[in-house]
């Protein structure tokens, strides 16, 4: 082999192997992100830029009660009365195999969407919504994050009182009347939670931490 092939050559291993670990560094560890909805407003704004932390999928620890998750978006978003089982409140994915998984999950292309919304209820928690609040274990959720006269409500057909099943967490979007969350599909399990929001980087005078 000539020099010239040969030097080619180590340059392509080289971009190859880099290509990889980053593919690998970004779904085991962490990524950046851009919102592109209002479901978290004020809490979020569109177009700000986000460090997804996803170690948390990597060892398969479950967020905490207020931490902000991303997850694969359910296959199934709108139920009717028939459907809803809140003996069962799961919400139904799409399972993916193969190289469709491969795709969709690890390298995030195709039609895969993702959701992100903060953590309310946890497993085992009794969820109740009514009277436009948040009710954990028949006691009233205090949520500071929330614009002042925000009210909680299922629109329509929904999850409004259930347990919360193990390995599952229930989730909805700061801006309630603005969100498609858990009060419309069921809870998320933990093998869907893709990460959980570590820092805001952009715009740079909102730099640091969410809460």
């Amino acid at each position: 082999m000539d020099p010239k092939t040969k030097n080619i050559l180590e340059w392509i291993y080289c971009i190859i192997i880099a290509i990889v670990l980053a593919l690998i560094f970004r779904f085991f560890i962490g990524t950046p992100t851009i919102v592109k909805q209002v479901s978290m407003y004020p809490t979020l704004e569109q177009n700000q830029r986000l460090w997804l932390n996803r170690w948390g999928r990597t060892i398969h620890a479950l967020p905490k009660r207020g931490e902000i998750i991303t997850f694969e978006e359910p296959s199934k978003i709108l139920y009717n009365e028939s459907d809803i089982d809140l003996k069962n409140p799961v919400a139904k994915f799409e399972e993916r195999t193969g190289w469709d998984w491969f795709v969709n999950t690890f390298l995030e292309m195709g039609d895969k969407r993702s959701y992100i919304k903060r953590v309310i209820g946890l497993p085992g928690e009794h969820v109740q919504i009514k009277n436009g609040k948040v009710y954990i274990d028949e006691k009233e959720l205090q949520e500071d994050y929330l614009q002042p006269g925000v009210v909680t409500d299922v629109m329509g057909v929904g999850f409004d009182d259930f347990i919360v099943p193990e390995n599952c967490v229930f989730a909805m979007g700061d801006n309630r009347n603005h969100s498609t969350d858990c009060r419309a599909f069921g809870c998320v399990p933990l093998d869907k939670i893709e990460s959980t929001v570590a820092f805001r980087f952009w715009p740079l005078d909102k730099f640091g931490g969410i809460d």
